[in-house]
């Protein structure tokens, strides 16, 4: 499909040749705004469409399917007449030459270089804990995950062993950020409500849900009235929430947590990022994170044809501090470096260095409560949760997908259901379940062992 075509879509035309590497948030608000700008863009990406990921989790916990959270590139950008997409991988970026390199099709020349390959999450060189805790980074991700947490009530139904039966039952979700505050209040929602009427041998409502947090608090990002309202209200929805509790060790039948044993069947990793690996393949000097250290213009020192931008940008804010890996962060490179290279390009004068407009930042927990912290006002309940959903709804791409969310989101509200719950993939039932149970205690040097009551939080009646 590559071979020998892609050298000559690059090159059509003597507009000049800008390369979008990643079809994210920042790399395609990239591209688009580039569609009044005399060049030819092409938008090379591994998969065929454009994830939102800020929704990933309400695809692990069955309340969307994949398709309401994405769009293909093709469709995004099919009425851009100066824009090529091409589904494949970039395997090296020669950058004297100004040439990307391809794993399927043929190199590809340049003259303005886009790098938006986004972030993966960083399991602090534990190579084994991604097979066993995964992450929420793709549509793979969420669909395995859903497909574990579906298991696992499946499996605890035919279960005769309590004990077995209760490790089924039992989610610890790693890091208190935004992705594991939201993941567990959607799963407390799931395990509670959606499915507590239909088992006949189990009570979902029985399943414990704990978040485990390295740090003192849930969202740290966020003011710290807004992260004890949102530590609260995960409370009454029956989530355990363990602080300054860091995981020590994950192995197929649960975790060591501050020394203690939990045994569980599903272990979801919501903890650190870093930068993708294609900026350390490439050499490139990277600063906290891998994320590649950029001028104030986003370039790459000494190359000023070469922009990085999105989660895989180190870039610092008015206090010093490096921007965080949002979606607003991404799209307002895009547009920065879209805008500067159609400058350029028209021999005008270039924009000044990059600043980031703070807009704020939400986080839902459950189904009627979330928590906005806009500067100016900061809003916690029912009026953050509406602002929440119709800022996520806004932002979504497509009219079908923001139509197909909303109805979905009515239609779990008034009815508690959650019409994406299908189990897809190998049904084989968790290893999880067949393997015996280790009750032996992690050597601790002889110092005292602080216990975890993994049943403290009493489900909700």
């Amino acid at each position: 499909m590559m071979h020998g075509s892609a050298g000559i879509l690059a090159g059509h035309g003597d507009r000049p040749r800008v390369v979008v590497v990643g079809a994210g948030f920042g790399g395609l608000e990239a591209a688009r705004k580039l569609a009044p700008a005399p060049v030819q863009v092409t938008v090379i990406d591994r998969h065929n469409y454009h994830l939102f990921q800020p929704l990933l989790y309400q695809v692990a916990t069955a309340a969307l399917s994949p398709a309401d959270i994405a769009e293909p590139i093709r469709v995004v950008l099919r009425r851009q007449q100066n824009a090529t997409v091409l589904l494949d991988e970039v395997i090296g970026i020669d950058k004297t030459a100004r040439r990307v390199e391809l794993r399927f099709g043929a190199a590809l020349n340049y003259d303005y270089l886009v790098l938006a390959t986004g972030s993966q999450y960083t399991y602090f060189g534990h190579d084994d804990w991604p097979r066993l805790a995964p992450g929420l980074k793709s549509i793979d991700d969420a669909t395995l995950i859903r497909r574990r947490v579906l298991l696992a009530f499946e499996e605890a139904e035919t279960a005769t062993d309590p004990v077995i039966r209760q490790r089924l039952l039992t989610f610890v979700l790693v890091g208190a950020g935004p992705t594991g505050v939201e993941m567990a209040g959607a799963l407390a929602e799931l395990a509670h409500s959606t499915l507590s009427r239909d088992f006949r041998h189990i009570n979902p409502r029985t399943a414990h849900i704990l978040l485990v947090e390295a740090g003192p608090r849930v969202l740290s990002g966020f003011p710290e009235k807004l992260a004890a309202f949102a530590r609260r209200s995960l409370e009454r929805m029956g989530v355990e929430v363990l602080l300054d509790t860091a995981i020590e060790a994950i192995d197929t039948n649960g975790v060591v947590a501050r020394g203690q044993r939990i045994e569980a069947a599903n272990v979801i990793w919501c903890a650190g990022v870093e930068a993708s690996p294609v900026a350390q393949r490439l050499g490139l000097p990277t600063g906290k994170g891998g994320r590649v250290v950029v001028a104030p213009d986003l370039s790459v020192p000494g190359h000023p044809e070469f922009f990085v931008i999105g989660d895989t940008a180190f870039v610092t804010g008015p206090t010093g501090e490096p921007l965080p890996g949002l979606a607003p962060v991404a799209k307002q490179q895009g547009q920065y470096v879209a805008e500067l290279i159609a400058r350029r390009v028209r021999g005008q004068p270039a924009p000044p260095p990059f600043r980031y407009r703070d807009e704020g930042a939400l986080a839902t927990i459950g189904r009627h409560s979330a928590i906005a912290d806009l500067g100016w006002i900061r809003l916690t309940g029912w009026v953050a949760w509406v602002l929440w959903g119709v800022v996520h709804i806004f932002f979504l791409i497509g009219f079908r997908n923001r139509m197909a969310v909303f109805l979905n989101w009515i239609w779990a509200w008034l009815t508690y259901g959650r019409g994406a719950r299908l189990i897809t993939g190998d049904t084989t039932p968790l290893v999880l379940a067949t393997k015996p149970l280790s009750r032996a205690m992690p050597e601790n040097s002889g110092k005292a062992r602080q216990e975890i009551d993994v049943g403290a939080v009493n489900p909700p009646p």
